[in-house]
């Protein structure tokens, strides 16, 4: 199916930020674009706004003036919906409102053709019901920009239980017309990254809320270690926790209080004090004039330690012993069990273990859990965390030989499967499960999240990555640690550990 001709008039209807960017996003790939709000003014206020981001574009050498004149040309404010008549695309970006969406959209059928396609921005309703009650919920379908859209470039296609096939298609075409990186999902709660990217959040804030770290640390492992662009705090201070916490609770409740959508105390009293982040000038950070950013917890040692011992085979650790080696740290190797041993302490990779808990199953002492990392050749911090008999003096080996290596070593109290496996493990087991539940392929869930979250890469191919064998071996830890329904496998991720095949070939 082919994009919506360049000929046909696109409408947006909300003059916010993210009706705004629509609007350019649609005007700048050549179609004529009606900007409408029932704010008077509003529109027109917009598109004066666009000028001028784009008047920055061509200052900064990004974009040509006769780039920008064409797009600003194309740009015309409607002061009323009767304006939009001749529209071939309408896309409402307005108020987050079930009934208040449905009531523009009836109004667009009276006055739109036919052969109008109808598609909302909405990023938690569901397109099925907004489609119920309409004459023609066939031409619905989702249209979800990520904000800023004209620099973000994801597009979630949603299609509605009752949206026209090559309606869908067109709009998906449309979408790569307009530069974008669509992917196709169905209609149910979060669609794919609201969803999938529960665990990215909740993690962090029951870590944070069982006193494992504190907000800098998280943050810094997540970034140094699992290679995201921000941590959960920054990132939801960013967001909003008024924006973050309604999407949790709304995913939370559309899935019948799933535990695993389980909101935070946390946030929500951010929210009830008004704490919202960085907007209102405070969140889990201090934002206001004169506040010192705190620095996440680092251990430094000069204990001297030339070598590891490695017994059996390091598996995931392997990279890290390489670039230990390109330091002049001596490798031996013996048979044994997969473990590490650097000086007085016993050294592996978490399993979803309590480093005490494994520590009693396997009759180790001086236990000490590395944390994943996206690349242990590249990264700058791991978090660690420790059995309760293991010494200072031993602990102080490990951070030595990690200083050696140009890698931070930052404490985290005994927890299962510590913060960046946790994470990772918890992402790519909602993928999974919204991979067989059938919301989109796997490919379509991994370029969502990076195109539209900035993940390093899709919990489907870290899942790959790692194996599912790991994977479901972490969650069962997790689950038995916790003895909730929170962390239990996917069975799409039992099924590919029984099948032996990857999420991607």
């Amino acid at each position: 199916m082919s994009a919506l001709n360049k000929n046909s008039v696109v409408a947006v209807i909300g003059a916010g930020a993210m009706g705004a960017g629509i609007a350019q996003v649609a005007a700048s790939a050549g179609h004529r674009v009606w900007l409408h709000d029932n704010r008077p003014g509003a529109a027109a206020q917009a598109i004066e706004g666009i000028g001028k981001q784009l008047d920055k574009r061509v200052a900064n050498g990004k974009l040509s003036v006769e780039a920008r004149d064409a797009c600003l040309a194309a740009l015309y404010p409607a002061d009323s919906l009767e304006q939009l008549a001749d529209a071939g695309l309408v896309i409402e970006a307005i108020v987050e409102n079930l009934e208040i969406k449905q009531a523009l959209l009836a109004r667009l059928e009276a006055l739109c053709t036919a052969d109008c396609i109808l598609a909302s921005n909405t990023s938690s309703i569901s397109i099925t019901r907004l489609g119920a009650g309409m004459q023609r919920p066939q031409r619905l379908v989702g249209m979800h920009f990520f904000n800023p859209a004209p620099v973000m470039q994801l597009v979630e296609v949603i299609q509605g239980l009752a949206s026209d096939a090559d309606v869908v298609a067109t709009v998906f075409a449309t979408a790569q017309a307009w530069g974008k990186k669509p992917v196709l999902a169905r209609s149910t709660p979060g669609f794919i990254v609201n969803r999938v990217a529960r665990p990215f959040y909740a993690e962090s804030l029951r870590l944070l809320q069982e006193g494992v770290a504190d907000c800098a640390s998280l943050d810094a492992v997540l970034r140094e270690a699992g290679g995201f662009a921000m941590g959960a705090f920054e990132l939801t201070d960013l967001i909003g926790h008024d924006v973050n916490y309604a999407v949790t609770n709304s995913v939370f409740d559309a899935y019948y209080q799933d535990m695993r959508f389980q909101p935070s105390l946390i946030q929500k009293e951010l929210v009830d004090a008004g704490h919202f982040g960085r907007k209102s000038g405070r969140g889990f950070y201090d934002y206001r004039e004169g506040a010192r950013r705190p620095q996440p917890a680092s251990l430094n040692s000069t204990a001297a330690v030339p070598e590891v011992i490695v017994e059996g085979d390091a598996g995931l650790l392997q990279p890290l012993l390489e670039r230990l080696a390109e330091h002049q740290v001596k490798i031996h190797r013996r048979a044994g069990r997969g473990l590490l041993r650097i000086g007085d302490a016993m050294v592996a990779l978490s399993d979803g273990r309590l480093a005490s808990q494994r520590s009693i199953d396997e009759g180790l002492e001086q236990l000490v859990l590395l944390d994943l990392a996206l690349d242990y050749r590249s990264c700058t911090r791991l978090a660690l965390g420790c059995s309760a008999d293991t010494s200072r003096e031993a602990l102080d080996q490990v951070v030595a030989l990690l200083q050696k290596a140009g890698i931070a070593a930052t404490p985290l109290r005994d927890s299962p499967a510590l913060c960046v496996l946790r994470t990772v493990a918890m992402l790519a087991n909602e993928a999974a499960d919204a991979l067989l539940q059938g919301v989109a392929s796997a490919a379509d869930i991994d370029l969502a999240m990076r195109a539209g979250v900035n993940y390093p890469q899709g919990p489907l191919a870290w899942a790959d990555q790692l194996g599912a064998a790991t994977l479901v071996r972490v969650l069962d830890h997790l689950q038995a640690a916790y003895g909730e329904e929170r962390y239990r496998p996917s069975l799409q991720l039992r099924r590919q550990l029984a099948e032996g095949v990857p999420f991607h070939e």
